[in-house]
């Protein structure tokens, strides 16, 4: 929410003199440690033990001795953890993100079987595709990988070197890797990348989940994403690898271009190197560690409306009513806090929103397949007459500090903050959201200000004599009597992270970080948790509520959110550069293993323009997750406002919607091999550096190219088109052909938005609808796309179909489908087949295919055929064969091939979706 403007100004009046931390190169800090003895553990691994070479107080004392454990947990992932040897430390807990825990510390460290030489030593294990290599003195390792010999970590400093060698104190640790000049980096963030998705040399990354508005460029933002992937070109070919480090407390990561240094202020080193070697294999390997993206309900892919200043449920009601009169497709309508009772968690304003006639108003949208999502802050009302806090006073469930609850502010004036860490929070939780649903039957939650978001710094107590909050001007002013907390190291830690892009004290305008969770966890460890622990707690909630799969929108996230929900980019500007840099944030994502993404589509303040709606919605139609949300002092935005924005909307939300059986399908994908919906080009063509850094274009799933105007005041657009043919999705008649990558200028009137279609694919569609329930209904069609002429060929495509409400997304369980499509040319012949599994919940749809479009043909045909099962189809009296020649783009005509290319369209036909098919003819009639 617009809390975070606040944020931002007070953060720039404080710190308008700081210095950005990797503006400067720092000193070297120390000789680093030397590696003194190493063996191998029970479990395969390698267990080493490190000692300090120099001591120094820079930042605070060394940790004189350090333990080191390697493993090669799979075959392509290899784990370094680096942690005192003598002494238990903070890390990620093991039941948040599940995981292999190290060994246990040994409590003397002396010389074990083996004693290091000083020479460079392998641990190659057995079969990985990762070696690990290190030096003993100044202990330095390396990671490459085995195939190809490629170094792709290497912590090692040299003299000339601008980083130290392995620093490790209580509140500092510092380590860096060289890297080659023309590595590609993505990821590190959550951040608002102005140079677009490539991260930027001398830019600064600063991870430390934070509420400041998304409009803020180059600071640290909702979430805390410590990995990247690395993309490098080695004669001709695309190879890639990621870096995890599994690490929650505050960091800065300064990238050089030829080196990376973390700069870290606890925790410890929990490294996991994803061997890759390519894009998709990258984000297999991670997720596969993380959690696989959660299963999404098919109506989640509908459209979203929301707004913050819905005063009552009549204006509600308005907003479906109008949708409906305006032919756009809407799913799902929300509320942001107006529902609420002065801000409270799990109430109801009485007046603006009468239960009665809200649940009157839910049966109605309910019956018609629509659905109703709710907010919910994680502060908690200080309130002796509000159930909520009185339970959870009752449970001991709040974050302390000093043996009491620790006191905030925000929208509801002074709350207490649950600490999600403690067993008892998450039970209580779980039964105020029963508790809600019994009072209102909601479809999803959307959990909000979970950084923590706090009005006020330090700590605070209710003012005596005065009314707090005011009921005027600004809610988001401190009125609590608070004092800053800087005397302890928690609080005022020796190294300043680079928070909010002007080094704020880390507790500003959060939990203070002296504050504790269960069992005597620093907030200042577990800061960057929080929104990840209330998405874990919200999820079970969910789940456990009706046996259906749960739908959780998040503003704060960490490694791992992934696998229980989706993610909007937080409070964005009606600004063009805002809609351009809402495709790097959404591409991020997708490498972070949290594909269900989006940007409040024509921004959440200020006012956008009728120009920038248009675009916006084009844009925002082929975002994963596509909802237009808006601000309380914005005027309304809603897309049928205006009656351009309204012909771009029903233009391109129709076409998503008939493109849903594919989007559900990559949901699919996504949840099984934690595939990005929305890709950077570089996914599938990873060997053509030139879209390395392409941040204006993007693809769904693997073929699917959309490239938006992103510019005021443009009627064209110009697009990077990779070798091959690529089919207008809008017009499927045009093509486009390049024997090289190939910009191209498009036409793009105010309505139109550009996508296309590559070849070698198979595309299911449907009809479309206005409601998901509706358009899932409707008979499919195939579109088949060959290279422009093509004599010989092949494409391929698939289908994921199931019940949606089931929490798992599977196969074997009787409610699902899945069909996998192929066909062919060649010898003159044209073929188009399918393969089956679990036919019985499609059949018992009554799902059907009534038309195959095939593009990119030499003729017509002739002798057709369909079996169904292996059995002949006797009757194809009404099937239609009709044929058009492609239009290609006189620019490309020199690239191309001048061949005359055909849409084939056949109609007519009635396959059984749950059934194997076999269609086929011969081009008969010459193109």
């Amino acid at each position: 929410m617009l809390a975070s403007l606040s944020y931002l100004l007070t953060a720039l009046l404080l710190c308008a003199a700081a210095v950005n931390s990797s503006s400067a190169v720092p000193p070297k800090i120390g000789k680093g440690y030397s590696l003194i003895s190493i063996e191998e553990s029970p479990d395969g691994g390698l267990v080493g033990h490190l000692q300090v070479k120099k001591k120094n107080n820079i930042y605070g004392p060394d940790i004189p001795r350090l333990q080191l454990y390697v493993k090669h947990e799979t075959y392509d992932r290899l784990r370094v953890h680096i942690t005192d040897a003598e002494k238990q430390r903070w890390e990620v807990p093991y039941n948040l993100i599940p995981r292999e825990q190290p060994p246990p510390l040994k409590q003397t460290i002396g010389r074990s079987r083996k004693t290091p030489s000083t020479a460079i030593s392998d641990y190659p294990g057995t079969e990985s595709m990762l070696i690990f290599s290190y030096i003993a003195d100044p202990f330095g390792f390396a990671v490459k990988r085995r195939s190809d010999g490629q170094i792709l970590f290497n912590s090692s400093s040299d003299e000339s070197d601008p980083f130290s060698d392995l620093v490790f104190k209580d509140q500092y640790l510092e380590i860096s890797t060289k890297l080659p000049s023309d590595a590609s980096l993505y990821g590190l963030g959550e951040n608002t990348q102005p140079h677009g998705i490539k991260l930027h040399p001398n830019d600064p990354y600063t991870l430390y989940t934070t509420d400041a508005s998304a409009i803020n460029l180059n600071t640290d933002l909702y979430g805390s994403h410590p990995v990247y992937m690395d993309l490098r070109n080695v004669v001709g070919q695309g190879y890639a690898h990621a870096v995890l480090l599994l690490n929650s407390n505050g960091m800065d990561v300064v990238y050089r271009g030829s080196s990376l240094t973390y700069k870290v202020i606890g925790g410890v080193f929990d490294f996991y190197f994803f061997a890759g070697p390519t894009p998709l294999g990258v984000v297999d390997q991670y997720t596969a560690l993380i959690g696989r993206p959660a299963p999404m309900p098919y109506w989640s892919l509908g459209f979203h409306q929301c707004r913050w200043g819905y005063h009552n449920l009549s204006v509600v009601e308005d907003v479906v009513e109008n949708y409906k009169k305006a032919k756009i497709p809407l799913d799902v309508i929300w509320n942001d806090d107006d529902h609420m009772d002065f801000h409270k968690d799990f109430t109801l304003n009485p007046k603006a929103y009468p239960r009665e006639k809200l649940l009157a108003f839910l049966d109605k949208i309910h019956s018609k397949g629509m659905k109703y999502i709710v907010l919910i802050d994680p502060g908690i009302s200080v309130n002796s007459s509000y159930g909520v806090y009185q339970r959870g006073l009752a449970k001991d469930v709040f974050i302390k500090y000093g043996g009491k609850p620790y006191l905030a502010q925000v929208w509801p004036g002074a709350v207490n903050f649950p600490d999600y860490l403690n067993p008892k929070t998450v039970e209580w939780w779980v039964d105020e959201i029963r508790r809600f649903h019994e009072l209102v039957p909601v479809n999803g939650l959307w959990i909000d200000m979970n950084e923590a978001s706090n009005f006020c710094t330090g700590l605070c107590k209710i003012p005596e004599g005065k009314q707090c909050p005011t009921g005027t001007g600004p809610g988001w002013i401190c009125c609590l009597d608070c004092k800053n907390i800087t005397k302890t190291r928690w609080d005022d830690p020796p190294y300043k992270i680079n928070a909010s892009g002007t080094q704020v004290p880390i507790g500003f305008k959060t939990i203070a970080t002296s504050a504790v969770h269960y069992n005597g966890v620093l907030e200042y460890d577990a800061h960057s948790l929080y929104g990840f622990a209330e998405t874990v707690a919200t999820h079970i909630a969910l789940q456990g509520l009706e046996g259906k799969r749960p739908f959780i929108l998040t503003r704060s996230t960490f490694v791992g959110s992934g696998h229980y929900s989706a993610h909007w980019t937080g409070d964005n500007k009606g600004t063009w550069d805002d809609l351009k840099y809402s495709i790097s944030t959404m591409l991020n994502f997708g490498i972070f293993g949290v594909p269900m993404v989006g940007s409040d589509i024509c921004g959440f303040y200020p006012a956008p323009t009728e120009e920038l709606c248009n675009r916006w919605i084009e844009l925002g139609a082929f975002y994963p997750f596509s909802r237009d949300h808006a601000n309380f002092y914005s005027p309304r935005q809603e897309l049928y406002q205006w009656k351009s924005v309204a012909v771009s909307a029903r233009n391109a939300l129709g076409m998503r919607y008939r493109i849903l059986p594919y989007l559900y399908t990559l949901t699919y994908e996504a949840h099984i091999t934690g595939a990005p919906i929305a890709r950077p080009l570089f996914f599938s063509f990873p060997n053509l550096t030139r879209v390395y850094g392409l941040s204006t274009q993007f693809l769904l799933g693997k073929s699917l190219m959309v490239s938006p105007v992103l510019d005021k005041a443009k009627t064209v657009v110009k697009a990077l088109f990779p070798p091959g043919t690529w089919y207008s999705l809008f017009d499927m008649t045009q093509a486009i052909v390049s024997k090289a990558p190939h910009y191209l200028t498009l036409d793009a009137p105010l309505h139109v938005i550009n996508a296309h279609l590559y070849q070698n694919t198979i595309l299911p569609m449907q009809q479309g609808g206005l409601i998901s329930k509706e358009a899932r209904m409707t008979p499919f069609s195939l579109v088949v796309t060959f290279p422009v002429g093509a004599k010989e060929g092949e494409a391929k495509g698939n289908l994921f179909l199931d019940d949606d409400e089931l929490p798992e997304m599977k196969l074997g369980n009787g409610h699902s489908t899945h069909v996998d499509f192929y066909a062919t040319v060649g010898e003159g012949k044209v073929k188009v087949w399918s393969d089956v599994q679990e036919s019985e919940f499609a059949l018992g749809k009554g799902w059907t295919i009534e038309k195959v479009t095939v593009l990119g043909l030499e003729g017509i045909g002739g002798e057709f055929g369909v079996e169904i099962e292996g059995n002949e189809l006797v009757d194809t009296s009404k099937v239609e064969f009709s044929a058009v020649e492609h239009k290609f783009p006189l620019e490309l005509e020199e690239g191309g091939d001048k061949r005359k290319s055909m849409m084939v369209e056949v109609k007519g036909l009635e396959l059984p979706l749950g059934k194997k098919f076999t269609m086929s003819w011969k081009m008969g009639i010459s193109g």
